[in-house]
């Protein structure tokens, strides 16, 4: 496939992975395209004209200070070494604030209404302001967002990115205050998210970082933190460019039924859609470093005749330039073509059945786990039994793990367990908050 490049952006390329046979009428074409770049995630920005890098990030980390972050008192002080632990893997000349999050949102540090720029001295000086966080109020986490967004949208920088640590459920603000929030921020910053202990909401976190296109996780134990903080801390400075969109183009008469992620997570990005062209669509994918993703895009293609063909989509990444059109990096095909040979149309991609079935063990983890929590035992042992098996034929052996905790397995094979009758906690959000990582698609 053609690639592009250009000295301030990764290389991108786009590998497509189809079927391209159908049947006689047959109308749903299936594709898994992987998208990689690489040689971002070493300068550390866009170089400057004389070939220094340049760092081109702003990075705002909001910590929950609610009183619950009192309850132990060491999840307080955890918070604080884990705040401290990113400031430190922050590179030098990045754009960075601290705010903590109660009812309201306040800057802890720079503390001006802006980012300060990272060097020895304004790291050292972040640090000793992470004293002033202390526990006590509320949670109103669309606040904390709203504040960051304020924050990054004051400062020129091409990567904007969030962390964001919370111990308890958004109590403080309405439902569709939340909702408002993610909407006003969705597109203008990534965000991470991270909850700590097991008395917040899984649901809500996964649905901040979906909405703001980063991760989320569960740090069960508050003495995890820190090297959790500087894990993501390192994966957010190894982003080199923002705002790639997959542009998808569709001939007359072909539709788009569903743009999903389906590696390293699943992630449903049809409703993302915005329109960008006679039948052409833009699907956000965020900032990007040296990494690959791969994506299963499904179209719907008018029925033909035996011996026909047609390009169903034509897919591009795309990246904005300032006051101009935005920039093609790579491109990639996905055909039609119909066939009367029974063997060449009933043959499925081994990579589009493998993330059909990684898509649907996510959707059947969140399926048994609230059956369970209703009470529906007989559909919670069917659906995590499934579940099961589909870990165990996929190879996705860290969700297998997780199951484990959940379920006696009496075989993986057919899928048949036995509800434990104790699950602590954190494993059940563990399995849950991780439902949707993927393992690649063996080569």
């Amino acid at each position: 496939m053609p690639k592009f490049s250009k000295s301030n952006v990764p290389q991108f390329s786009v590998d497509v992975y189809q079927n391209e046979y159908l049947p006689e009428g047959g109308r749903e074409v299936n594709a898994i395209v992987t998208v990689t770049a690489t040689g971002g995630g070493t300068s550390g920005g866009r170089p400057l004209d004389g070939g220094t890098p340049a760092p081109d990030a702003g990075v705002v980390v909001m910590v929950d200070c609610s009183g619950s972050m009192d309850y132990p008192p060491t999840k307080m002080r955890n918070a604080r070494d884990a705040t401290a632990a990113a400031i430190d893997t922050l590179r030098d000349g990045v754009a960075f604030a601290v705010v903590a999050g109660t009812h309201q949102a306040r800057e802890v540090y720079p503390a001006d209404g802006g980012l300060a720029t990272a060097d020895p001295a304004t790291r050292a000086q972040a640090k000793q302001s992470l004293r002033k966080l202390t526990a006590g109020g509320g949670t109103a986490i669309g606040t904390w967002l709203k504040l960051a967004d304020r924050l990054l949208a004051g400062h020129d920088v091409a990567i904007r990115h969030g962390i964001l640590l919370t111990d308890g459920r958004n109590e403080h603000e309405k439902p569709e205050d939340l909702r408002a929030a993610l909407a006003a921020c969705a597109g203008r910053f990534t965000c991470d998210a991270r909850g700590v202990g097991t008395d917040w909401e899984v649901k809500e976190l996964t649905g901040i970082a979906s909405a703001l296109l980063g991760s989320v996780d569960i740090v069960a134990d508050p003495e995890g933190l820190a090297a959790d903080f500087q894990s993501m801390m390192e994966n957010a400075m190894g982003k080199e460019v923002a705002d790639v969109a997959l542009r998808l183009w569709t001939p007359q008469g072909a539709e788009i039924a569903f743009v999903k992620q389906v590696a390293p997570t699943v992630a449903d990005l049809s409703a993302r859609r915005t329109e960008s062209g006679p039948r052409a669509g833009d699907y956000p994918t965020g900032s990007w470093g040296d990494e690959s993703r791969d994506y299963h895009v499904c179209v719907r293609v008018p029925a033909a005749g035996v011996g026909q063909e047609m390009l169903a989509a034509r897919l591009s990444l795309m990246l904005p330039q300032p006051g101009g059109a935005p920039e093609a990096l790579a491109q990639g095909l996905v055909r039609a073509v119909w066939t009367d040979d029974m063997a060449a149309s009933t043959r499925i991609s081994p990579q589009v059945a493998h993330y059909t079935g990684q898509a649907e063990l996510a959707q059947v983890i969140q399926q048994g786990l609230e059956a369970r929590k209703a009470g529906d035992l007989d559909s919670a042992t069917a659906k995590l039994g499934r579940a099961v098996q589909l870990a165990s034929a996929s190879g996705n052996e860290d969700t297998a793990k997780l199951l484990a905790k959940v379920v006696d397995v009496v075989d993986a094979a057919s899928g048949t367990v036995r509800l434990k009758a104790r699950v602590a906690d954190a494993d059940e959000m563990t399995l849950e908050t991780r439902s949707t990582k993927t393992v690649r698609v063996k080569k």
